[in-house]
């Protein structure tokens, strides 16, 4: 009998048209190669094309260092070359309009979103156990998970292993997989962290009147087997 979790999954799949997943693996043509590129062109090109894939990777910084922009860049990067997306939103903190302004293409795009009034534990729990079932599935170029919000003190009780795990399921898969924190969490030595570090730009002149108009974002990239180290500064606009 099959887990009620995977069949929940499995329906979600079919439902947005993305069943294809469970079986086959990324059309010929589809992947570049060993890397998922970011989009982020001067961010690429320190990374030698994008994110490994069949690798876990990791985005880390304080809240309004752009941790999330960043999420959304590859994301969108992702579904624009004809890959299919998947992210887990363990808080469900993601909008929709952030989504759409980023340019991510809504048909090749998974969203599973937990529930922001489960305690931190609970919500993390739930929401491995998904980044575990897409990931079994197959056929994603990017799949991540959003653990930014989640306490520093609920991170550290999740065993090693749990990581160790993840890593084994995407091995030798043309699937990124990728955390996003408040600081590393699982320090894959075949993966990349990206260390986020921005400054927000406003507009406006009265204090009733600002808006935020920009970020400015520095990443420092470190990656211990492919030795691969760098800092890049990456600006966002907002409209």
């Amino acid at each position: 009998m099959s887990h009620p979790a995977a069949a929940v999954l499995e329906s979600a799949l079919r439902a947005r048209k993305l069943d294809r997943t469970l079986t086959t693996a990324l059309q010929p043509g589809k992947g570049d190669g060993l890397v998922a590129p970011t989009g982020a062109t001067a961010l690429d090109a320190v990374l030698h094309g994008g994110l490994p894939r069949g690798e876990l990777s990791e985005v880390a910084g304080a809240p309004s260092s752009g941790r999330t922009t960043l999420l959304l860049q590859v994301m969108a990067a992702a579904t624009h070359r004809g890959e299919i997306a998947a992210l887990v939103d363990t808080f469900d903190r993601l909008d929709l309009g952030s989504i759409v302004a980023a340019g991510i293409d809504l048909d090749r795009l998974l969203w599973i979103r937990g529930e922001a009034s489960s305690p931190p534990d609970r919500a993390i729990e739930r929401a491995l156990k998904a980044l575990n079932l897409v990931l079994q599935s197959g056929g994603f170029g990017v799949a991540a998970i959003d653990l930014a919000d989640a306490p520093s003190s609920a991170l550290s009780r999740l065993p090693f292993t749990t990581w160790m795990r993840v890593q084994r399921t995407i091995e030798g898969s043309e699937t990124a997989c990728l955390i996003v924190g408040p600081h590393p969490i699982a320090r894959s030595a075949g993966g990349v962290t990206l260390s986020l570090g921005g400054a927000s730009r406003w507009a406006g002149d009265a204090d009733r009147s600002r808006r935020i108009a920009g970020l400015d974002v520095t990443v420092r990239v470190v990656s211990p087997r492919r030795r691969v180290e760098g800092e890049v500064a990456v600006a966002a606009e907002f409209a």
